[in-house]
């Protein structure tokens, strides 16, 4: 392989001592190429930029410390004309805005050269210059507040907004309740309450031979009598275990006879002896 070219010693004086104009895939460029089209105006440089005629006007009464309260319309009207002049020949449509303006301070200006005219009243007429002070006081007073409000932190700009990603596993989701649901849920409550009541009992002293009397009378007279008709269904349940005992005391002690007359049949109860 043939060995590399050296550059001599005036072509690397050269590349040192010519700045590079810009860089191409990471080559120095020290002069530009000739059929490299440029347009006239790309190179320009803006150095004061003013959003309409009375920033403009804001700037050149401020710039040279005008007393905005009575600003030397001659002095004033000719820096504004001269810059509108200069971006008359650049770009007629953003001019035509700054026109308007500059007729406006023409009219002002020759307003101030002629001699004051009196009211029907006898008052002096109104400063020429009073509507235009009273925009660029309502004017600067909104930029003022529009740069404070720049001032504020922003969101995007000067800070932003924490964000925490939960995991889906971190939050349950909870099935929805059916109206039908809360009704079962309802009836079970009363269930289990029905189940916990308090009952009150009462001490009731009952006499086992009161009630074997108490049988004997119901089974004077009568021949048969069923065994369920001894006992009186709405008499508590204590009372109906006195009776079944006493009836079997009775049977025990001869007084009353038990019968069937087959299996799975009524019973009958009937006095073991008549009386006289």
């Amino acid at each position: 392989m043939p060995d590399a070219p050296v550059l001599g010693a005036e072509a690397r004086a050269d590349v040192v001592d010519h700045i590079a104009l810009a860089r191409l895939y990471g080559e120095p460029l020290f002069a530009l190429p000739s059929d490299l089209y440029i347009p006239p105006d790309a190179l320009e440089v803006f150095l004061e930029t003013f959003e309409g005629p009375l920033d403009l006007l804001l700037y050149l009464i401020r710039k040279q410390n005008f007393n905005i309260l009575d600003i030397p319309m001659a002095d004033v009207t000719r820096q504004y004309l001269a810059y509108v002049e200069q971006i008359r020949k650049r770009n007629l449509e953003l001019a035509a805005e700054y026109l308007l303006m500059a007729a406006m301070l023409i009219e002002i200006k020759s307003r101030m050269l002629l001699p004051p005219r009196r009211s029907e009243e006898g008052k002096e007429a109104e400063d020429p210059r009073a509507e235009l002070v009273r925009r660029l006081i309502e004017y600067e007073q909104m930029k003022l507040a529009a740069a404070r409000l720049e001032r504020l932190p922003q969101l995007g700009r000067d800070f932003l907004r924490a964000q925490v990603h939960i995991e889906q596993s971190l939050a349950p989701q909870y099935p929805d309740v059916e109206p039908a649901e809360l009704r079962e849920a309802w009836l079970d409550i009363l269930k289990r309450a029905s189940l916990i009541q308090h009952h009150k009992i009462s001490r009731e002293e009952l006499s086992v031979r009161e009630h074997m009397s108490i049988v004997l009378r119901r089974l004077q007279g009568r021949r048969f009598a069923m065994f369920e008709d001894l006992f009186d269904a709405e008499r508590p349940p204590q009372v109906k275990v006195v009776t079944f005992i006493a009836t079997l005391e009775l049977a025990r002690e001869h007084l009353i006879e038990l019968t069937q007359a087959e299996a799975f049949a009524p019973i009958y109860v009937r006095l073991a002896y008549q009386p006289a």
